[in-house]
């Protein structure tokens, strides 16, 4: 096995009108991934979240969508990993990026949270061990930090919006390169991915 990736994190804001906000890109990849694995995420209050499990290279990978709201991710994360003893070493957590143009998305592993408060909360709740791997879905920046937070909680428009489902889509089929080739694999391929 190449890597040793259990759970696949997808951070979002609960709720119908948080569903299509730029913020919640990070559970769209865990909402294509459960689709193409015909799987249906179900809410588990004990994990503060939307759950699931999927096979993927012959590894059982758990899938997770916090309920929370996005400060507030860690506890859900937190309460799945402790109860599967799953280490921050084998989660991979999805999320908007700011600094990456809507079409691209990026794997990384380790690393701060780079003002993401979702990230924020899961380092703090996992004893601030960063060692987790990234998936960053490209959403642009308003240009003003000032008006970072109403971007996140906006909708794109509809150019955009597809340039991101795009890259989402490129995102989970690059999650199989992932989990059977590796890190450096999954990144040749996703890194060189432009949506037009």
């Amino acid at each position: 096995m190449s890597n040793n990736i259990r759970l696949l994190v997808g951070l979002a804001n609960p709720g119908a009108e948080y569903a299509k906000t730029r913020h919640n890109a990070g559970a769209w990849v865990v909402e294509e991934l459960a689709r193409v694995h015909n799987v249906i995420l179900r809410d588990e209050a004990k994990y503060f979240g939307l759950t699931g499990r999927i096979q993927a290279n012959g590894q059982d990978l758990r899938l997770l969508i916090p309920s929370t709201y996005m400060n507030l991710s860690g506890k859900s994360v937190a309460a799945l990993a402790n109860f599967f003893q799953i280490k921050p070493e084998e989660i991979l957590v999805a999320h908007d990026e700011l600094d990456l143009p809507p079409g691209v998305a990026k794997f990384k592993k380790g690393g701060g949270h780079g003002g993401h408060n979702g990230l924020r909360d899961i380092i703090s709740k996992m004893g601030n061990n960063k060692e987790f791997y990234r998936l960053r879905i490209g959403i642009g920046h308003p240009g003003d930090k000032n008006k970072v937070a109403g971007f996140v909680l906006g909708k794109a428009p509809a150019k955009e919006q597809e340039q991101i489902d795009a890259a989402v889509d490129e995102a989970v089929r690059c999650m199989d390169i992932l989990l059977k080739d590796g890190l450096n694999k999954a990144q040749n391929r996703l890194h060189s991915f432009k949506a037009e």
